[in-house]
């Protein structure tokens, strides 16, 4: 591993003690991200060190994620890199020495990988993201944002006929057998999806989605109870250079970027034409420096999208237009995956209004620089085993 710079130790007694009158305006200078060698991680972590921020990165690196087993080449230098895991308490309290605020962004992730490794996946999530609470205890923080998901939502807000906001009945397996993907209001009416505000109960129809909602409550009650100023941000599905492309359960653009890239064609469950909201992994780092540094926004859960939406089955095809491989077109399997759901994409009125954001970067210009970078990747292509994985287990219909 190359030497990395320290950059935490200077007037380490002055920072660690705490001032926790909000009115004072400190900069929130010193950030701890945990899941920081990671895909949004290390693009934060950019972010953050070009906006003036020091950086320290609490990372365990997964093999599954970083290849070998090995710390990220793109990680910038200024970074200091704690390896370890989130649910050592030791690693947590000497990552948390001398920072001021958190970003927590360790988790597993991946919807159908956590439909059989559910101890791992509720311990890491849940338990890690106890750990860090506890930690916290006694490290007093100026701010702590963490990192939902969208999965939480289960199905998107859907419209009758009228116009009326409609929650969808939950498919049912028999439905799903049928090949009938559309859900349901609660009186059979057929629905319309439409843009999912944070308002919207939560349906947990994951094991992935039931640890991420853990994480954001847990650390939205802790923010209440001890006087931490705590934003939860509920990423849309995130895309963008430096994703795992040989994690079979990471984003769908890449894994259909680690089949286009090996000269097979993109699997698509359904009839490909559900639709989700796909966001620059660079927007999903502003929104987690706005979240840093708007003080009067507090205890809230707030959507983090693009606003716009685009079916799976388009998302494959553009990917491959990108890239040069329009020959190959996705094979849509016409099975469904338990914990999936049809619909669901981003209002994103309320982190407009709060945070001020506002996504900059246009589906076609962000696939574009994402095609510009997989040019000089290698991936190896997992999915076939990973869909045989959860196929054994019969939780393929």
């Amino acid at each position: 591993m190359r030497p990395r710079r320290r950059v935490f130790w200077a007037d380490l007694v002055g920072t660690c003690r705490r001032r926790r009158a909000r009115d004072q305006e400190d900069d929130l200078s010193r950030v701890l991200i945990t899941g920081g060698a990671g895909f949004i991680g290390s693009h934060l972590a950019d972010h953050l060190l070009a906006h003036g921020y020091q950086v320290r990165a609490l990372d365990d690196i997964n093999p599954q994620v970083h290849e070998g087993g090995a710390p990220p080449g793109y990680l910038a230098d200024e970074v200091e890199l704690i390896r370890g895991d989130v649910r050592d308490r030791d690693a947590v309290v000497a990552a948390l020495e001398g920072v001021d605020s958190v970003v927590h962004l360790a988790a597993r992730v991946g919807v159908g990988q956590s439909m059989y490794e559910i101890a791992q996946y509720a311990d890491v999530n849940t338990t890690g993201t106890a750990v860090l609470l506890e930690a916290l205890l006694d490290h007093p923080l100026k701010r702590l944002v963490v990192a939902s998901s969208m999965s939480i939502y289960g199905e998107g807000l859907y419209e009758s006929a009228d116009g009326a906001p409609t929650p969808a009945v939950e498919r049912s397996r028999a439905q799903l057998e049928r090949a009938e993907w559309e859900p349901v209001s609660p009186d059979g009416q057929r629905l319309r999806p439409i843009p999912t505000p944070e308002s919207k109960p939560a349906s947990l129809s994951s094991v992935y989605a039931l640890s991420k909602f853990d994480q954001e409550r847990l650390c939205l009650l802790f923010g209440a109870a001890y006087d931490i100023p705590t934003v939860a941000l509920r990423f849309f599905n995130v895309y963008g250079t430096r994703q795992a492309l040989s994690n079979p359960y990471t984003g769908v653009l890449a894994i259909f970027a680690a089949r286009l890239l090996n000269d097979r064609p993109p699997l698509i469950f359904e009839d490909g034409d559900q639709r989700r909201d796909f966001v620059s992994v660079s927007d999903v780092a502003t929104a987690c420096r706005l979240a840093l540094e708007k003080t009067d926004v507090d205890g809230v859960a707030l959507n983090v999208g693009s606003g716009d939406s685009v079916s799976v089955r388009e998302i494959g095809e553009k990917l491959a237009k990108v890239l040069g491989k329009e020959h190959i077109e996705p094979e849509v399997t016409g099975k469904y995956r338990v914990g999936d759901i049809r619909h669901c994409f981003a209002d994103v009125s309320m982190v407009e209004e709060l945070l001020g954001f506002r996504p900059a970067v246009a589906l076609e210009d962000g696939m574009a620089e994402l095609a510009q970078w997989l040019e000089g990747q290698v991936a190896t292509d997992r999915v076939d085993a990973a869909t045989a994985e959860l196929a054994a287990r019969g939780l393929t219909i």
